[in-house]
C-alpha cells in the first residue's frame, strides 16, 4: 500500500498572531510553526493503515525550506519518506494553486491512497484535498472519521450534520481525516534519530513541469487582514432567584438588545 499524506505547517495555535506592516500577511519572525493538527490525524491515520496492510507512507508538502522541520516531525512519528515542492517564502498560494502544484507531483508519484487533513487552521478554505483528487480525476471523500480497506475498497465513515454517512468507492482514493478518526501519536527519540536519515526529495515548481511566471497567480488573493473589534465588557445580573435574574434578562433582551 503506497500512502502519501499532504501536509501543511502552520502557525501553532498558541502564537500570537500579529498583522505584519503591509497590512495582508501575519508576522512570521516570532511564530513557532508546527504540522496543521488535522494533518497530524492524515499522518497517523496513514501510519496505521501502513502497519495494518504494509507499504510505505511519503510526505508531500509546498512551501519554504523551513517546511523541513514539519516534514522531519511526520518522519520521526514513522513515515518513510518526504518531498518538499520549495517555494520562496514570499511566494504565497491560494488553495486551488497548492492543488495544481501537488497534483503535478502526484502524477509522477505512485499512489494507493492519498490522506489529508479536511483543512488547514491557518486559512480554512476547505479546499486543497478535494481540488488535488479533481485534478487527479480520483474519488474523494471529505470529514472522514474511521476508514476500513478490504478487496482494493475502502468505506469511509464521514460526518454530516446530524449524523454519520457511510460512503465505498475503490482505490487509489483521496481522502480528508476529521477530528475524532485517532489520537497522533508522539515521536520517539529512537524516531527522532532515525528521521534524521530519512530522504527528503527537495524539488522546485520547473522540476515538477510548471511555470514559476504563471503558477503563482492566484486567482483569490487577501485584499485586507483586519484585527476583530474588541468587544463590550459583560452584563452581570444581580437577583435573589433564578426567576429574578431570569426576568431581568428578559428586560434587556427586550427593551436594550430589542432581540425579543
Amino acid at each position: 500500500m503506497e500512502i502519501v499524506v499532504l501536509l501543511k505547517q502552520v502557525p501553532a495555535t498558541e502564537s500570537l498572531i500579529e498583522i505584519a506592516d503591509d497590512g495582508v500577511s501575519i508576522k512570521s519572525d516570532d511564530i513557532k510553526w508546527v504540522i496543521n493538527p488535522y494533518d497530524e490525524f492524515a499522518v497517523e491515520e496513514a501510519l496505521r493503515i501502513k502497519e495494518a496492510h504494509e507499504g510505505s507512507v511519503s510526505i508531500l508538502s509546498v512551501g519554504s525550506e523551513k517546511t523541513v522541520e514539519a516534514i522531519r516531525t511526520a518522519l520521526a512519528m514513522g513515515a518513510d519518506k518526504g518531498i518538499l515542492v520549495n517555494v520562496p517564502d514570499g511566494d504565497v498560494y491560494d488553495g486551488l494553486t497548492t492543488a495544481r502544484i501537488l497534483s503535478a507531483v502526484l502524477k509522477e508519484t505512485p499512489f494507493d491512497m492519498i490522506i489529508a487533513g479536511q483543512r488547514a487552521v491557518d486559512d480554512d478554505n476547505f479546499q486543497v484535498g478535494p481540488a488535488t483528487a479533481e485534478f487527479l480525476n480520483i474519488p474523494h471523500i471529505s470529514m472522514v472519521i474511521k476508514q476500513e480497506i478490504a478487496n482494493g475498497k475502502i468505506k469511509c465513515h464521514r460526518t454530516v450534520e446530524g449524523g454519520t454517512a457511510i460512503l465505498e468507492t475503490p482505490l487509489p482514493v483521496l481522502f480528508t481525516t476529521q477530528r475524532g478518526i485517532n489520537e497522533p501519536r508522539y515521536a520517539s527519540l529512537p524516531g527522532i534519530m532515525k528521521a534524521k536519515k530519512k530522504p527528503i526529495d527537495m524539488k522546485t515548481i520547473t522540476d515538477i513541469g510548471l511555470d514559476p511566471a504563471t503558477v503563482g497567480k492566484p486567482l483569490t488573493k487577501i485584499v485586507s487582514l483586519k484585527t476583530p473589534p474588541e468587544r463590550k465588557g459583560g452584563i452581570m445580573i444581580e437577583g435573589d432567584s433564578a426567576q429574578a435574574k431570569a426576568v431581568k434578562i428578559v428586560k434587556i433582551l427586550h427593551e436594550e438588545a430589542k432581540v425579543l
